[in-house]
């Protein structure tokens, strides 16, 4: 049963890939995650998003990023480098979500801070049931800082 007095969660993706962003979106709505999705396309953007404190468009502080490695502009590496260095962002986990299985990838993400890393299944319903089991342990099992 959902809880209707429940907090949704929120939730930055940081993909380029229009199609991918898609797939999140609908694997979040069929597994009925209750969570606010703010989408950036890179790097760059998503951290002009992270630091927008005031106004209108300002996003509440996620409580997940789930971040591409390989996008313009700034890839995800250099995203995580600058994003855990900063003493206001470096608390928000972050969790690699890329179509790489390389093993430097992987190491190096976790080097700079990686809270988790998953190779994106191809196959739909495996890449469904990944955000599943990714909602299942963010937001039912782990405890996450409330910061604000």
């Amino acid at each position: 049963m959902i809880d209707m007095t429940a907090q949704p969660f929120e939730i930055l993706l940081v993909e380029d890939e229009p199609a991918d962003v898609h797939l999140v979106r609908l694997a979040l709505r069929e597994g009925r995650v209750l969570c606010n999705l703010r989408h950036a396309a890179d790097g760059i953007e998503a951290l002009e998003l992270l630091r927008q404190r005031d106004g209108a468009d300002a996003m509440p502080r996620p409580d997940l990023i789930l971040l591409d490695l390989n996008m313009p502009r700034m890839n995800g590496r250099e995203f995580l480098a600058e994003m855990k260095a900063d003493p206001a962002l470096t608390s928000i986990p972050v969790v690699v979500l890329t179509t790489s299985d390389v093993e430097r990838d992987i190491v190096a993400s976790y080097r700079l801070g990686a809270a988790g890393y998953i190779t994106k299944p191809v196959d739909m319903d495996q890449f469904c049931d990944a955000i599943r089991q990714l909602e299942a342990y963010w937001f039912a099992l782990v405890r996450l800082p409330r910061e604000r």
